[in-house]
């Protein structure tokens, strides 16, 4: 129409409507390679320049058979971590749905409403301690008291207890002095001891033990959950502390798999996961370090080196790719 039209292009090409750069480069393509060269092309690459080697995706695969408790976003990380390789969190989930490895999970999580208003901004600024639950069949009901390092996460001390007394509390805060070295070091500010209102933390003799300590006190507002947030307790005070993805459900929905016929295996198995938690489990909130990572002062150095790996593989797979070789 427009080869034998008497009209100028343009004004040829209004009355179907096609605009003139569309019709420059159907009729490159007609020129170049006949009419087979105007059949509809998908907008979809043949190949993507940065997509993952097959021998990484089955790495990838392994290490998620191996760590099958692991998210894709832990995975994602400890790949990084450990096989210098960068990969993304939805790389890893998009590469374990094609070998269908995606799986719901194991219990629904409820996410709390708000954060404490007044964040730590350095490890040892404030402490946070609860007591949960935990049985032992025909022992009957232990309770452990935990001191957890707001800024961190990281754990720093904890007592199996046979009462929530108020000497069950200030014996883990002895031991979280001594571990964390603020009863001998010369510290400006001892921590300060955030807890909720149980009988054993509203006690005279708590607050004069912490006097003595030089060490001040911040209680939650009853029935408000987001100031204990990071550690709640379950069970009989699951009414007051139902933020989610916290230190004792997570603690419990690890070791509360098996059944617990003495103290003794109990307490191993909440060292053992104290261990993994501080150590080897990646924390989302603190930008996939560990809660150690944090507390020692490390955190930095090791981002910086990802970020590093990140930059070194993307050019690598940029150099893997034949149009950007060439």
């Amino acid at each position: 129409m427009v080869e034998q039209s008497h009209l100028p292009t343009k004004r040829t090409l209004d009355k179907p409507c096609i605009p003139r750069a569309t019709f420059y480069r159907w009729y490159d393509r007609y020129l170049s390679g006949g009419p087979e060269a105007l059949e509809d092309r998908s907008p979809k690459p043949s190949r993507v320049w940065n997509r993952i080697p097959d021998p990484v995706r089955e790495r990838i695969k392994n290490l998620a058979l191996a760590e099958s408790e692991l998210s894709p976003r832990e995975l994602a990380v400890q790949f990084t971590d450990t096989e210098k390789y960068f990969v993304s969190e939805a790389s890893v989930y998009r590469i374990l749905k094609a070998y269908d490895l995606i799986t719901s999970p194991a219990y629904v999580v409820v996410s709390a409403a708000d954060e404490f208003r007044d964040k730590a901004t350095r490890p040892n600024q404030l402490w946070q301690t609860d007591f949960t639950y935990l049985k032992v069949i025909g022992r009957g009901w232990f309770c452990l008291s935990t001191i957890l390092d707001d800024y961190s996460r990281y754990i720093i001390a904890w007592k199996l207890c046979t009462t929530m007394k108020t000497g069950d509390v200030t014996d883990t805060l002895d031991l979280a002095l001594q571990v964390s070295g603020c009863d001998q070091a010369t510290v400006r500010h001892k921590p300060r001891l955030l807890s909720d209102n149980g009988a054993s933390y509203i006690s005279g003799e708590l607050a004069e033990w912490l006097e003595d300590q030089q060490m001040d006190h911040v209680r939650g507002a009853p029935y408000h959950p987001q100031t204990q947030g990071k550690i709640p307790s379950r069970g009989l005070r699951a009414n007051r502390c139902r933020a989610a993805e916290r230190w004792h459900q997570t603690l419990k929905n690890r070791i509360l798999l098996e059944n617990y016929y003495l103290p003794g295996d109990l307490r191993q198995q909440i060292e053992a996961f104290f261990d993994h938690y501080n150590l080897r489990r990646y924390h989302e909130s603190l930008k996939n370090l560990t809660p150690a990572d944090v507390y020692f002062g490390r955190g930095q150095a090791i981002l910086k080196q990802r970020e590093r790996i990140k930059r070194k593989t993307i050019e690598t797979r940029r150099l893997l790719h034949p149009d950007s070789a060439a």
